[in-house]
């Protein structure tokens, strides 16, 4: 082999959330470690609202009075999560939910036992603790438990997550290099013995400079602007064309790849999702999510699995009355339990031909939900609320008025309305599963149709992320070939690999699964 500009025993390619665990766990394990980032770190945990699923009695539930066992929490995600991960690495996940969460506060994540009383999709700076799924959705399943644990802190809580972690690994000795975009993995005789890069390291001190400012900029805003984040990613490679020179980091031990998914490539995302309206959605991520560790993870010879497995999310609540609307589609007919976490709400929209959707609320339900907008609203959603509400409402006085209005079958819908206010006067169960508590008759106008649809809308958008990736060893992390055996020394995590949420989502199992994989490829990694 040629000789080498870098070395560590293990290097981590990705410095997001499962960049810095894997990093973090390397550490613990005794390696050398040397961590690569594209950008500036952080990745799409930074931009996250730092939410981490756990469960099992951890010691935030238990100081908000919370009683959770590890079986009740296993319950419920098996039925979330199918088969994407065995029996036993899903207990493992469980049993250690406690321990992870004792885990981060020993590294400064900040938590805070306060639990929200209401259902919402993020809670405001009031509540740290709350209901993140559709534990409501399946009492019968389980008994429903809060298990998102937000890290303490105002606003969108990301950051409040990562930059700890961050600043535990370099107390740590992490070695970290950014603005290092790797761009191949070396192989020697089959194994994984390093890796190629482009790096900023050395560039005059204005560049480096600039390639910051440019980062934040394409992080936040762009991601809300794809053309504006294209625009700033042409200077970015600019920047790496003028500036950036090759090298070549020896890993002795082993390679992670941290990279994240795919959301960022358009061209990806079709080739795995032809149907998938990727130019509706919000790409909830940083540039970087472009599915490059996954794509030399594959020209390595590694496996991938769930690769068209997309989570996009439409949030209806808060305001909490809305759940007690009917979701319909343009045939009138109900398309799902409203109750449940958006991304449940996401798929169906986006399976639909159409990708339209409506959410039907009467006067009553109207009112109650302009009362909770203040109290139960953070900045954002109540931005989003609002817009609804102004420009993406249809009323009429009766059912059929307001279906015609709107474009949807009058008959139908008024079909739909009857059967749901029959079904609760019967005292006969939801159709859909929707949970005793949340239902309430549709029956006093004026009635409103809001426009829920799939579409492109800065100011009520869909996010949207990947789920698939490369396929690993569920005890060790490593990645694996078609055939089952490892790829020797390649590890991965996080979005990059196939986990925990690989099939469905709800909010804080990525992140969760970001910190139980990246311990598990970390430890492994030496």
């Amino acid at each position: 082999m040629s000789d080498w500009d870098l070395s560590a025993e293990v290097v981590v390619v990705g410095y997001g959330g499962a960049g810095v665990v894997s990093a973090l766990a390397a550490r613990e394990a005794g390696a050398e470690v040397l961590a690569l980032d594209r950008y500036l770190g952080g990745g799409a945990t930074d931009l996250s609202g730092g939410i981490v699923y756990a469960g099992g009695g951890t010691w935030v539930q238990r100081a908000a009075g919370v009683e959770d066992t590890v079986e009740n929490m296993y319950v419920y995600l098996r039925g979330e999560v199918g088969d994407v991960v065995s029996e036993a690495t899903l207990r493992r996940f469980c049993e250690g939910s406690p321990a992870m969460i004792d885990w981060l506060t020993g590294y400064g994540v900040p938590f805070e036992a306060s639990s929200c009383p209401y259902k919402t999709s993020y809670p405001t700076d009031d509540y740290y603790l709350y209901y993140s799924g559709s534990e409501n959705s399946f009492p019968d399943r389980a008994v429903p438990r809060q298990r998102g644990h937000r890290a303490h802190g105002p606003g969108v809580s990301g950051k409040a997550f990562y930059r700890p972690l961050a600043a535990s690994a370099a107390r740590a000795g992490v070695r970290v290099r950014t603005g290092t975009r790797v761009t191949d993995l070396v192989l020697d005789e089959g194994r994984v013995v390093g890796v190629e890069a482009v790096t900023l390291d050395g560039a005059p001190p204005a560049v480096l400079r600039r390639f910051a400012a440019l980062t934040k900029l394409s992080a936040k805003p762009g991601v809300y602007h794809q053309g504006f984040r294209a625009v700033l990613q042409k200077l970015l490679d600019r920047i790496e064309r003028r500036h950036g020179r090759t090298i070549r980091i020896r890993a002795s031990s082993s390679v992670i790849v941290a990279t994240g998914g795919f959301i960022a490539n358009r061209a990806m995302v079709a080739a795995h999702r032809p149907d998938f309206p990727w130019d509706e959605g919000l790409p909830l991520g940083t540039a970087a999510d472009d599915g490059s560790g996954i794509t030399m993870g594959r020209n390595a010879g590694a496996a991938v699995d769930k690769m068209d497995h997309i989570s996009n999310w439409r949030f209806i609540g808060p305001p909490s009355a809305f759940f007690a609307g009917l979701a319909v589609g343009s045939d009138g007919l109900r398309m799902i339990d409203e109750s449940r976490y958006g991304a449940a709400l996401g798929d169906a929209l986006a399976i639909r031909p159409d990708h339209r959707g409506w959410l039907l609320v009467d006067a009553p339900l109207l009112a109650e939900a302009r009362r909770q907008i203040p109290q139960q609203s953070t900045w954002f959603q109540r931005l989003q609320t609002e817009r609804l509400l102004r420009l993406g409402a249809t009323r009429g006085a009766t059912i059929e008025e307001v279906a015609t209005r709107a474009g949807v079958d009058p008959v139908e819908l008024r079909a739909t309305v009857d059967a749901h206010n029959r079904a609760i006067e019967d005292g006969r169960p939801d159709p859909l599963g929707k949970p005793d508590a949340v239902r309430r008759p549709i029956a006093t106008g004026p009635y409103t149709l809001l426009d829920i649809s799939f579409r492109a809308r800065t100011t009520y958008p869909m996010p949207m992320l990947t789920l698939g990736g490369l396929v690993v060893d569920e005890e060790t992390g490593a990645v694996l070939r078609p055939d089952g055996a490892p790829v020797p020394g390649l590890f991965a995590a996080g979005r990059a690999a196939v986990g925990v949420c690989s099939n469905s989502y709800v909010s804080g199992l990525s992140l969760a699964d970001c910190v139980f994989s990246g311990r598990r490829a970390g430890s492994h990694s030496r």
